[in-house]
């Protein structure tokens, strides 16, 4: 698919189509490829760099990734602050320029840059995730817009059904945390000596995880747990069997819309 603005005819024009998806309608530039891939390489970098073991003996060698991370992403962001006026919404160079820098991409772009580039100061995956998801910012993946847009749609117009699921599981979790307060509270009140104590419970419980490191040991407590978990099994799935069918739903009107070619396929 060919760029969805004119040929470029300067340096700063062919550098904006590579480094911006919104210069394209779908995919992404070699140039954001390889950003893509260093992003996720640093990301594991400070991942491995959590663990003291590692850390430790190569202390060295993730201060010297660091600073090729951050030299690499503060040159892609002075090449994005200086493309930014060949944008067609641009009103002046400066201008379009102090938008990029106020805009969320921007500032977590520059937020991440000086963490890595500052001594003692770890950048960590979640910024360096947020940064993935800039350049990923792949609303102009085609297929992969349309599949979000879907369940966009799907979530939003069974949005009262949700929303009736979780008010239901939230009273179930108060309600039971409640009833085991009551019966549990004397015979474990380290555990059940309160509802806010008894929520752990109820969350493990009802979330079918069971961690096992709080259960009732008196049998009134024990029935009443049983009833808990035999009631969260449905409860549950409930929102899964909402969506499942909004998303069905929602595919179908998009394959009427594509045969009766209001929309791409």
């Amino acid at each position: 698919m060919p760029d969805s603005l004119p040929p470029a005819t300067t340096l700063r024009g062919r550098l904006y189509r590579e480094l911006d998806p919104e210069a394209r309608r779908r995919g992404l530039s070699l140039t954001n490829v390889v950003l893509a891939v260093l992003i996720v390489i640093a990301s594991g970098v400070a991942i491995i760099a959590t663990e003291p073991t590692i850390q430790v003996r190569n202390a060295a060698l993730f201060a010297l990734a660091e600073l090729v991370f951050g030299n690499i992403f503060l040159v892609e962001y002075a090449a994005r602050l200086w493309v930014a006026p060949e944008r067609p919404d641009a009103t002046g160079p400066w201008r379009a320029r102090w938008k990029f820098m106020t805009s969320f991409s921007g500032v977590i772009d520059l937020v991440t840059i000086v963490a890595t580039l500052t001594p003692g100061v770890p950048a960590g995956p979640l910024l360096r995730a947020f940064r993935l998801l800039r350049v990923l910012r792949l609303a102009k993946l085609g297929r992969m817009s349309t599949a979000w847009r879907h369940i966009g749609e799907a979530v939003a117009s069974r949005r009262a059904e949700l929303f009736l699921s979780l008010f239901a599981g939230i009273g179930l979790m108060v309600l039971s945390a409640t009833l085991l307060y009551l019966v549990e509270g004397d015979a474990q009140p380290d555990k059940f000596g309160s509802i806010p104590r008894a929520l752990w419970w109820a969350v493990a419980t009802l979330t079918t995880i069971g961690y096992g490191d709080i259960y009732p040991i008196t049998p009134l407590g024990k029935m009443l747990a049983a009833v808990t978990a035999v009631t969260s099994i449905g409860l549950i799935a409930l929102p899964t069997g909402i969506l499942a069918a909004a998303f069905s739903d929602a595919m179908a009107r998009h394959r009427e819309r594509v045969a009766a070619g209001e929309e791409k396929a």
